[in-house]
């Protein structure tokens, strides 16, 4: 009976995953600019056609489609080392990060056997992290944190990096953990993690990423491996966070994903605990066993999604059971001169309330995000929290 449910899930076609691939790899498409895509043209392919034409109306000449080439390149490159692309609405995709703004639309997930969900698919997650340069008492309580609450079934989430997320995955090893990649999902970093990495794979453990195979990350990748890990999370636990430390962002991600924030608490005169004494300042859940953190988060592991209305549900019109997509894209599929000119104008570095542009131009909802969708994929439109736009002057006519 639990087989034929499971095979009743919604599947993406290996045609529909090479153009969703395609479509995400895209020039100016992200997360959020792929569900618009998808929702006004009703297919991946559809959006694909038609990306050429919309990023020349708002101003750019010419635009780099990924190559399909390039996308079957990726995918065989995927398979040969184990890995394979999730979708957002397919059954492993981790749920809790079904419900973050913008979620990945393709997620890269890395395991002994990936076709096993039930890792990634499982809703009882936390999240473990702090300093890479970290003590031996945070070390040692990092470890002892993480095999007990995997002794109570907990699957432990981190980043592997040195320090806490490295302590953090071994201790968990034995009943599963995850890691969030910031490069390509094979690309392990740092390299001297490569020996825990192979471990946590042999050990039904997994990784995920959301960017291109053997792409080596940056600095500016790792805030969004960030949001990964607390998106996947029911809550996130900080041992060791400096003042201005990547660990104090996961923070604020989960905060804006209304996740719990739990720290546990040190010395004043280690720089290396400011941050997590601080956030207990503010209002994070105070930890010093594993008893404080199965308190606080076993109300939440029988809560619903989505965890509170603040939460965006995406509103892809995801495939039906036969994998077929919709072929009725929403009107209008062009706007006219007057209205996209009015918006243009309308626009300028300062930031705009999307309500307030809408407003301000007299044009249609469906219209206004058409000419928005032009302008980002001509990489003139920046996106600001919590739904505010502005245009980037970049010189392209």
């Amino acid at each position: 009976m639990e087989t034929a449910t499971k095979s009743r899930a919604p599947h993406l076609s290996d045609t529909q995953r090479l153009a969703w691939l395609r479509l995400i790899r895209s020039e100016n498409v992200g997360p959020r600019t792929f569900r618009e895509l998808f929702n006004h043209f009703g297919s991946a392919q559809a959006a694909l056609d038609a990306l050429p034409e919309l990023s020349r109306r708002g101003g750019k000449k010419s635009y780099r489609l990924f190559s399909k080439d390039k996308a079957e390149a990726e995918l065989a490159a995927l398979y040969k080392i184990g890995a394979r692309l999730i979708a957002l609405g397919e059954p492993a995709y981790p749920p809790l990060l079904r419900h973050i703004d913008a979620p990945p639309p393709l997620l890269a997930v890395r395991a002994r056997d990936p076709l096993q969900q039930e890792l990634t698919g499982t809703q009882k997650t936390l999240a473990i992290i702090g300093a890479r340069n970290c003590s031996a008492a945070g070390a040692k309580f990092a470890t002892q944190l993480a095999g007990e609450l995997s002794a109570q079934g907990f699957t432990i989430i981190s980043g592997l990096a040195r320090g806490i997320d490295s302590a953090a995955h071994h201790a968990a090893l034995s009943s599963g953990t995850i890691a969030a990649f910031a490069g390509g999902i094979d690309t392990v970093y740092p390299k001297e993690n490569l020996e825990l990495f192979t471990g946590m794979v042999a050990a039904n453990g997994a990784a995920i990423s959301e960017m291109p195979i053997s792409w080596q990350p940056r600095a500016r990748d790792f805030p969004r491996r960030n949001r990964l890990i607390s998106g996947m999370s029911l809550g996130v636990i900080l041992i060791e966070a400096a003042e201005k430390s990547g660990s104090l962002h996961t923070a604020r991600y989960a905060l804006e994903q209304n996740r719990e924030i739990l720290a546990v608490p040190g010395s004043p005169l280690d720089p290396r605990s400011v941050g997590a004494n601080k956030l207990i300042q503010q209002g994070a859940a105070l930890v010093q066993s594993v008893d404080d953190v199965l308190d606080i988060m076993e109300p939440k592991i029988s809560m619903s999604l989505p965890l509170h209305q603040g939460i965006e549900e995406p509103t892809i019109n995801w495939p039906k059971l036969d994998c077929q997509d919709t072929n009725s894209p929403s009107p209008p599929l062009n706007a006219n001169q007057q209205d996209r000119q009015a918006v243009i104008d309308a626009l300028s570095e300062t930031p705009i309330d999307q309500d307030e542009l809408l407003r301000f131009t007299g044009v249609s909802l469906q219209t206004l995000q058409l000419i928005l969708l032009e302008i980002e994929l001509a990489g003139r439109l920046e996106r600001h929290k919590p739904n505010k736009l502005s245009m980037i002057h970049t010189g392209t006519t």
